[in-house]
């Protein structure tokens, strides 16, 4: 306990405070105006400073520095030899997020949409996303924004000074910044703008879409102007006026917008003859006029203008991306009238040459197959037209392909916990012709191009002899059988391995069917929930159906190309599930482990989830979310979902609301501890006995009784807690508990108990034990118990919550070497993690939350691991399996014994530069 004891003494990093700066005029501002970490090297067992490449108290939003993050300045190059559009297939296998579209130039790049998993999708392909200059929102909702957090706080972190980047987006962008200010410091923000109408809060009619109808120039440079229609749908919700009218009411997140992206001309070709007929010397002058200047003539009083001496000038280049997620915003679409210009009808032919190049379409298949939107398509017929709004064919390939590589060889050692991706089992989508495109190809007939958007897929803008689609770079589909093939070839002792691991499936079942009643006193006394062998008495006759755990991320900080952030997904099958955390991505890796249909389902069957603390990379992926379910149940009666998470978090969502309906029940953390629980249930069997009570001072003496020890006076915790608005208002509370124990009760839970962990202000584990159960004979079995550390150092209140468990699930962040990390960084090494568990006595230790320096699988000293195991993304572990899993984890080891198991650099600083690269 003296080690223990130590623990309690971590420091808590202190959260950083907001800071303003004068807003932009131009446009609605929508933001106004550490000690270094050493590196440890595993070859000469020396610890040395590291170069402060990355500043991970800023990436966690939790730097106090008061100075806006700056832009990085570049040189503009007007004659681009290079620039090309490009579909970032974000969402496209899971049809969870919207697509990304890449517009490059030499020195500049623009993107369009930051769903979620844009950031590890950089990762994988290797897109700089420090050299991304502006990010435009076709829409401010979940699908288009979700990436948005991680993607700032990455780029918060680069290099000593941290860095930022313009973010665009329609007025009512700055509800989504509003609610980022929780989390994310005020500097990262500062560069974003919104454009379009403002709409008063306490009156919000709807503009009339004429209104709306002039473009607005957000970037007019020498390289590129950019410009944006705001379409406002005209058939939303209703207000009741005084005059007994009813009139529009405008919601933050309605507005879309269609961008127009201009390429200036390209310049004739310079003629030196015709310069010297016209009595220029060769010279100056002669760039001049290739820049488009008028100069005097050397030997003849003239002045030489460039149509003199240049040949015939060739267009720019034209793209629209055109978003029109409903049928209510096609009817403002089609009343706009600045994009007629465009038009290359016969009948209109545009002004000056300007024709559209190409047209991108982030349209959902439901309003693309409206004849009206096919009508106005047909406007801009000799355009090339890239369908990317959620095509069906896209589903079947992955666009991790690495993750994916690395999923299809875990299933092959081990299909009873890495399952076959939801993916495997849709038919063939290509061949089926499923999707829109497919089914409306007869209605395209008037349009000369039209195709599917591809992952990767490229438009080539300049040089202009090469203009057109470039498929080079779409990734190839690899077949599983080569995936195979490929690994039996590297590793042929793998082949050997899989008999062995379906072998202890085998001795498992018959040990099972050798389970019998406790018999040994003692045993009974000291851990009474064993049996005799050893296996806990929760686990007899459990069935399949019963539970399964479901890691979803595994990594930590940042997700990289094989492990996404934190998510657990806890399947309880006919009664539901619940997410224990929800990072950023969780929503598209739940969609990869069950299939688009299976994930729909399991959304739809949330009974509640919990949010252990503030960092972003564990509640990022919460809105998309409870989004998704929003829309899934929208028309269905149903009852909101139950969110459980530190206060902080409540402040996000509640700001988040403006934008879209997240229809869920928020209640803070330490309402769920047990002392807290038992106060309030003290409090109500008190009401009952007597009325008079409820405004007697008694009620002093129960709100003390919320705060569990850690939180007690005195304590090292209590000045984070003891802050306005931490009082208990019960009136508010007691309902949002009432609630809570039905949920509870209607997952088969008997509790979900949250308790005080050493990380950051308001950090939490959790425990979730399962009601008892009867069996054939009417014996009693009790339920299981499920524990989950979230990111604390080790400490009491961990053990003391995890005795007994199942299944205990403990983040390790760091391998044991680097322990002066883990602890200046409140995080856990693996071994600490695996003493949590013994010191509990705990039957099974999951592993968790690996620094992403461990790209694969983390660095462990397997002589500990006889009741543990290690996490990897998409592990499905079903409680029936748990005698199991410890035997597996030598073969997991063999999968990976040809990779590099450690990368020197700071894990930060890894998934920074691996982002960046």
């Amino acid at each position: 306990m003296a080690q223990l004891s130590k623990f309690r003494h971590c420091l808590f990093p202190s959260l950083s405070s907001p800071f303003f700066s004068k807003p932009s005029l131009q446009f609605h501002s929508l933001i106004t105006a550490s000690a270094k970490p050493h590196r440890y090297n595993l070859r000469t067992k020396t610890t040395t400073p590291m170069d402060p490449t990355f500043n991970k108290r800023r990436a966690q939003g939790r730097d106090a520095s008061k100075k806006d993050l700056p832009l990085k300045v570049r040189k503009l190059n007007p004659i681009n030899t290079i620039s090309y559009l490009q579909i970032l297939g974000t969402g496209m296998d899971t049809q969870d997020t919207s697509p990304s579209v890449l517009l490059f130039f030499d020195n500049q790049r623009f993107i369009f949409n930051a769903g979620e998993g844009l950031q590890r999708f950089c990762t994988e392909h290797k897109i700089k996303l420090s050299k991304i200059d502006h990010i435009f929102l076709s829409r401010v909702c979940s699908e288009t924004a979700g990436g948005l957090p991680g993607l700032l706080l990455t780029l918060a972190g680069m290099g000593e000074e941290g860095m930022s980047v313009n973010i665009w987006g329609p007025s009512d962008f700055k509800y989504l910044v509003d609610a980022m200010r929780s989390f994310i410091p005020n500097a990262a923000m500062v560069h974003t703008k919104s454009f379009g109408p403002i709409f008063n809060t306490d009156e919000p009619t709807v503009p009339h879409q004429s209104k709306l109808l002039d473009p607005i120039v957000l970037i007019d440079d020498e390289v590129v102007k950019i410009s944006a229609t705001i379409l406002q749908p005209n058939c939303i919700e209703t207000l009741d006026s005084p005059n007994g009218k009813k009139k529009p009411v405008a919601k933050p997140g309605d507005m879309s917008v269609v961008y127009v992206c201009e390429l200036p001309e390209i310049k004739g070709k310079f003629d030196p003859e015709k310069a010297k007929a016209l009595g220029l010397r060769p010279g100056p002058k002669y760039r001049e006029l290739q820049l488009g200047n008028s100069v005097k003539s050397d030997h003849q009083n003239i002045m030489v203008h460039p149509s003199d001496v240049l040949g015939p000038s060739v267009p720019g280049p034209i793209v629209l991306l055109v978003d029109c997620p409903t049928e209510s915003h096609l009817e403002a679409l089609l009343s706009v009238q600045s994009l007629n210009s465009y038009c290359d009808q016969l009948d209109n032919l545009p002004e000056g040459g300007k024709v559209v190049t190409c047209v991108i379409h982030l349209t959902p298949a439901s309003v693309v197959s409206c004849s009206n939107y096919q009508k106005w398509m047909r406007k801009f017929g000799s355009a090339q037209h890239i369908m990317a709004g959620h095509e069906k064919k896209n589903v079947e390939i992955p666009i991790l392909k690495a993750s994916a590589r690395i999923a299809t060889r875990l299933n092959y050692l081990c299909p009873q916990f890495f399952p076959a991706p939801g993916f495997w089992s849709l038919p063939n989508h290509n061949s089926s012709k499923i999707g829109s495109l497919a089914s409306s190809e007869g209605s395209f007939s008037e349009i000369s191009e039209v195709i599917s958007a591809e992952n990767l897929l490229k438009f080539t803008l300049r040089p202009f002899a090469h203009l057109g689609l470039d498929r080079s770079y779409i990734p190839t589909t690899v077949a599983t059988s080569e995936i195979i093939d490929e690994l039996l070839s590297e590793i042929p002792e793998v082949s050997e391995a899989v008999k062995h691991v379906s072998q202890l499936w085998q001795e498992s079942s018959q040990t099972k069917e050798d389970l019998t009643p406790v018999v040994d006193r003692k045993m009974m006394i000291e851990e009474p929930w064993l049996c005799a062998n050893g296996i806990p008495a929760c686990l007899e006759n459990i069935r399949r159906d019963d539970l399964e755990i479901v890691l979803l991320g595994t990594g930590s900080s940042q997700p990289s190309k094989y492990r996404n952030v934190s998510s657990i997904y806890i399947n309880l099958f006919s009664k539901g599930g619940l997410l224990l955390d929800c990072g950023e991505g969780t929503l598209g890796q739940l969609k990869r482990r069950y299939g688009v249909t299976g994930a729909d389902d399991a959304v739809r069957t949330l009974r509640c989830i919990w949010i252990s603390h503030i960092h972003a990379d564990h509640h990022t992926g919460l809105a998309r979310i409870l989004a998704r379910r929003c829309d899934l149940l929208r028309g269905v009666p149903h009852e909101p979902v139950l969110v459980i998470g530190p206060r902080q978090l409540k402040r996000y969502l509640d700001a988040y609301q403006r934008l879209e309906d997240l229809d869920m029940l928020f209640l803070d953390c330490k309402h769920t501890t047990a002392a807290s629980l038992d106060a309030f249930e003290d409090d109500f069997q008190g009401n009952l006995a007597s009325s008079q009570n409820l405004n007697n001072n008694n009620g002093d003496s129960n709100a003390s009784k919320v705060d569990s020890t850690l939180f007690a006076k005195g304590s090292r915790m209590q000045s984070y807690f003891k802050r306005p608005g931490s009082p208990v208002d019960k009136d508010a509370v007691s309902p949002i508990l009432k609630k809570f124990k039905e949920v509870i009760q209607e997952a088969g839970l008997k509790a979900l108990i949250s308790f005080p962990v050493v990380h950051c202000p308001q950090a939490f584990g959790v425990v979730l034990k399962a009601e008892e159960r009867t069996n054939s004979v009417g014996k009693v079995i009790p339920g299981w118990k499920i524990v989950y550390s979230g990111d604390t150092r080790p400490c009491p209140e961990l053990i003391e919550a995890s005795r007994g468990a199942t299944v205990l699930i403990h983040e390790a962040t760091f391998e044991d070497a680097m322990v002066e990390e883990a602890i200046a960084r409140n995080h856990s090494t693996t071994n600490e993690a695996i003493e949590m568990g013994d010191s509990a006595n705990v039957y099974r230790t999951v592993l968790t939350h690996f620094s992403q320096r461990y790209p694969k699988i983390p660095v462990f000293d397997e002589t500990h691991m006889h009741k543990t195991c290690i996490a990897f993304d998409m592990m499905s572990i079903n409680v029936a399996d748990l005698q199991v899993l410890p035997k597996v984890l030598p073969y997991l080891k063999l999968l990976f014994k040809n990779e590099m198991m450690v990368d020197e650099s700071d894990d930060v600083v890894e998934a920074a530069v691996t982002s960046a690269s």
